[in-house]
């Protein structure tokens, strides 16, 4: 545990590191730390700082640079930020202004987060641990023939083609539908399977179909994120003459990143920061990772995120993750029917 001048002095450090991106020397942080004390002071406490592992200097004569130690003790003093009431009422206007779908949501959050602080925002659409049943449209399109447009709990859209028989009307078919909707609405696939219902040859054809397109939505796992703000991160200093962000364009080009965020499991509305060689990832040990989740706990669960250098404004980064993840849950709880209770993003 560092004594307060020490936190001072290296919570200078690091926000001066993070706004210009060279090696902080002892008179800079004695000009700007606040504290009445001579430079000589200063430069004992960073040796100090230096010696326990909390900054490090790239170069002997060079000024001194956060290590992961010193970004991981400032984070924990800083990890409950808050966003500003007035950006929290610009992201809920933005929000009230595209319509209630999904992909708009998903879209809107990773820009929003992107622009604030300046890095690649990722956001991976809320999962259900097995999908839902929510309502079934059956059209014909032939005499024979009938389009199954199956929506689903969150508002996901699977759709089969159904071939009966014998020829059958659209009255028949809107029926057979209104049946099929009062008997399993919010009901699983696999409660859908061993329903006692009485079909008819008919029904049981809907009944297979819907079964189908709802093993393909469980099966379908880790879908590619939303992802925003690559051009933020090749323009960083770290970046623009190094090979170093060219791991992460290998995750986004393999279709990994999603699947490597969606894994984290979270406690309520907490946000996680993994700095540099704390993340499992290796190829991302470069980089910082801010990480929310949102949506409804048991049933349907998105990421929300941040990738930087660990030189990034961990400050600002948290409070935008932590607004968002409790808007983008409120929006989920709205989809599903429920109230948003704790997670009103109009508080």
């Amino acid at each position: 545990m560092l004594n307060p001048r020490s936190e001072t002095i290296l919570s200078s450090i690091i926000r001066q590191y993070i706004e210009r991106a060279v090696p902080v020397p002892s008179a800079s942080v004695a000009a700007e730390c606040g504290l009445d004390v001579c430079s000589a002071t200063v430069r004992n406490e960073m040796m100090r700082l230096e010696e326990e592992g909390y900054i490090l200097k790239p170069h002997h004569s060079a000024g001194s640079i956060p290590s992961d130690k010193g970004y991981r003790y400032y984070v924990e003093s800083i990890k409950h930020a808050q966003l500003p009431i007035n950006e929290q009422l610009l992201i809920n206007h933005l929000f009230h202004q595209v319509e209630k779908e999904m992909e708009n949501w998903l879209s809107l959050a990773a820009g929003l987060v992107s622009q604030r602080v300046h890095n690649v925002a990722v956001v991976t659409q809320p999962r259900q641990t097995s999908s839902k049943y929510h309502h079934l449209e059956l059209v014909t399109l032939q005499e024979n023939l009938a389009l199954a447009v199956l929506i689903l709990r969150g508002a996901r859209v699977r759709q089969q083609l159904v071939s009966f028989d014998n020829p059958i009307s659209q009255f028949e078919l809107a029926a057979m539908s209104g049946k099929l909707n009062e008997s399993f609405d919010g009901q699983t696939r696999s409660q859908i399977e061993k329903s006692a219902m009485i079909l008819s040859d008919t029904e049981k054809k809907v009944q297979a179909a819907v079964i189908k397109m709802m093993q393909a939505e469980d099966e379908q796992r880790n879908e590619e994120p939303y992802l925003e703000g690559l051009n933020y991160l090749l323009e960083q200093p770290e970046f623009v003459k190094s090979q170093r962000a060219h791991s992460l364009m290998e995750l986004v080009e393999k279709r990994r990143l999603g699947p490597m965020l969606g894994d984290e499991e979270f406690q309520g509305q907490e946000v996680k920061v993994y700095i540099g060689q704390e993340n499992r990832e290796e190829t991302i040990r470069d980089f910082s990772v801010v990480l929310g989740s949102y949506g409804l706990p048991n049933e349907a669960r998105g990421t929300l995120g941040v990738i930087g250098p660990t030189r990034m404004n961990y400050e600002k980064t948290i409070a935008a993750v932590r607004y968002l993840s409790l808007v983008m849950s409120a929006l989920v709880a709205e989809l599903y029917g429920r109230e948003p209770g704790a997670t009103d993003c109009g508080n």
